[in-house]
This record gives C-alpha cells, structure tokens and sequence, in this order.
C-alpha cells in the first residue's frame, strides 16, 4: 500500500509537469528524503527562492521532503526518468552509474569539511559534474553533509576491533559495505526509513551518519553509542533531469546554476548550526559520544581502495584530491 501510494504521488507530480519555455509558469517538483526544516532541505527550498524571483516568477519549485515520493533509491529514478525535475540526494547511490562519484564516497578521502569544499569547488568537482550528464542528470551543487560515523545500541566503538560481529545498516553503496566488511562488521544495506526499527527490534545493531541525521531521525533513542570515527565526509548532490535542463533557454539555464551556487552558502550555513544543535540534542538524550583510534580504521581501508579505484581515471582523481591544499 505504502508503494502504491508512493507511485500514486509521482504519477501526479508527472502530470503536472510542463515541459518546454515557461508561458505563465512552471512548477518544478523536488525530492529530499530528509524532514522538513533540515539543512538540505532548506537549502533547496532557497534555490526555489531565488530562482523565482530571478525569473519574475516564471519558474517556482515543489519541494516534497520526508521521503514524501519515495526513499533515495525510488526518487534517483525518477529524476533520471523525467518523472521529477530535481532531487537532492546522497552521493553515494550513484557509485554504480558514475564512476567518477565513486572518489568523494571513499572512506578518508577527504582531509576535512574545508578539503572536502576546495575539492567539490574546484576542478575536481567540474570532473564529476560532467560525469554525471551521460546518466541524464545535470548537477546543480554539491551541499554538505558532514562526516558520518558509527553509532549502535551494544557498546562504545574504541578501536577497531569493537566492530567485529556487528550488523551496522548502510547506504545502498558497494563501497560502504565493504567499508564494513574491512573493519570486521557486518553490513546491511536498507532504505533510511526503515533504520528506526531495524535497531528497534534487532535487525541491525546500528548504522552511520552524521550528528543532524542521527538526531533528526531519532536514530539517538534507540542506539546511545555514538563513536566519531568520522569515516566519510560525503558531499550530497542536488541534481536535475538533463532532458528537462536542456529545454531551457541559455539564459534560463545559466539563472539555474547561479541559483543552486548562490544556495550552496546558505545550504553550508545552515548545516554548520544543525551540527552543533543536533549533537547538543543527543547528548540530552544520553548518546554518549566516544572518540575511537582513528588511524586503525584509516589502515583497515586498503582493501576498499584496491578494489574500487581501480583504473587510470580514478587512481588519478584519488591523487589530485591527496594534492588539494
């Protein structure tokens, strides 16, 4: 019943649409599986803003959150397919159709939160951008999503070896399962909505993510072990059907893509205060928050690059991003 209704919803959103130069007005519809109020969320909604007063209102956008069309995996297909103009989702989904995103998902790439921006505003980030185009998606912003570590309802994670045995839930992404796998845990793909109960009632024992994701989804009343392992710091994309961006005039497109540049600020902003506000709401909720040996679980990750960067394009990006200062 659930995926009817949710097939219901795009098959109505689908009807909406209004394809070609805007006459009057088109509504865009935009899907982000996060609640409303939360940073990527917001972040769409003022590139909505700002790209209908930049077009005198000729454009508007929808922005349906809380996994209202469906969890990441359903809505990637729909952006792709036309049913949606726009999403906002997570990178790692995408390692199975565009190699080149396979680089920003690795574990410990990325230095820190400003190596990570040098990186996805620079060069590097125009590479993966084109990449995606050949999947039909246009990429309008890379927002922020923090560095994500592992929390569970068991024990506190010092080391390593405190992993072994554990069922850890992840995003649907090959590199992260073997992520787990290397650090002797055991991984379970599943949608971020069924997370709450999969802990609940013992089908995993955890997942990752970060403080904002752990509290919004009220992931800290049902597993209080917290450990800023910090694995990834993994960019979220926000992304449009490309058959529907190349419908736009040159004018149209170039208020697209200032649009979504000028939300990335904001987007950034607002994240940073929901890092600190979210941390703060788990504590008072009894998380207790754990700092592990950080460098074991770097070493334990040379299996994850040798099997997934494995030819010329990607063992090149994998240097580049080393040499960002």
């Amino acid at each position: 019943m659930k995926n009817f209704v949710k097939l219901a919803a795009g098959l109505m959103v689908a009807a909406s649409f209004m394809s070609g130069a805007a006459s009057a007005q088109t509504v865009l519809k935009s899907s982000d599986t996060h609640p409303d109020g939360y940073p990527t969320v917001e972040g769409v909604k003022y590139f909505g803003e700002l790209l209908k007063e930049r077009t005198q209102g000729r454009y508007s956008l929808e922005v349906y959150h809380s996994a209202q069309l469906g969890e990441e995996k359903d809505t990637i297909e729909q952006v792709r397919s036309g049913v949606i103009e726009l999403n906002r989702v997570s990178m790692a989904p995408f390692n199975g159709t565009v190699k080149e995103s396979i680089v920003p998902a690795l574990p410990y790439i990325f230095r820190s939160e400003e190596h990570m921006h040098k990186v996805m505003d620079g060069a590097i980030g125009d590479q993966i951008k084109k990449a995606f185009e050949p999947a039909g998606l246009v990429v309008l912003a890379f927002y922020d999503a923090g560095a994500r570590s592992f929390y569970n309802k068991t024990k506190p994670i010092s080391s390593v070896a405190d992993m072994k045995g554990l069922k850890f839930r992840v995003i649907q992404s090959d590199i992260f399962v073997d992520m787990v796998a290397a650090l002797g845990a055991n991984a379970t793909p599943m949608p971020y909505g069924e997370v709450y109960s999969g802990i609940e009632t013992g089908v995993i024992d955890g997942a990752e993510n970060n403080f904002p994701s752990y509290d919004t989804a009220k992931h800290a009343e049902v597993a209080k072990n917290y450990s800023l392992d910090e694995h990834t710091i993994l960019p979220e994309v926000f992304v449009m059907n490309k058959a529907a961006f190349d419908k736009l005039t040159p004018e149209d497109q170039a208020v697209f893509k200032q649009a979504a540049k000028d939300s990335v600020a904001k987007q950034r902003e607002l994240w940073s205060a929901k890092v600190t506000e979210s941390r703060a709401n788990v504590e008072k909720l009894g998380a207790q928050i754990s700092t592990p040996d950080k460098q074991g679980f770097i070493d334990a990750m040379a299996p994850v690059y040798e099997k997934h960067v494995k030819d010329d394009v990607l063992k090149k990006m994998v240097e580049d991003v080393k040499a960002v200062q």
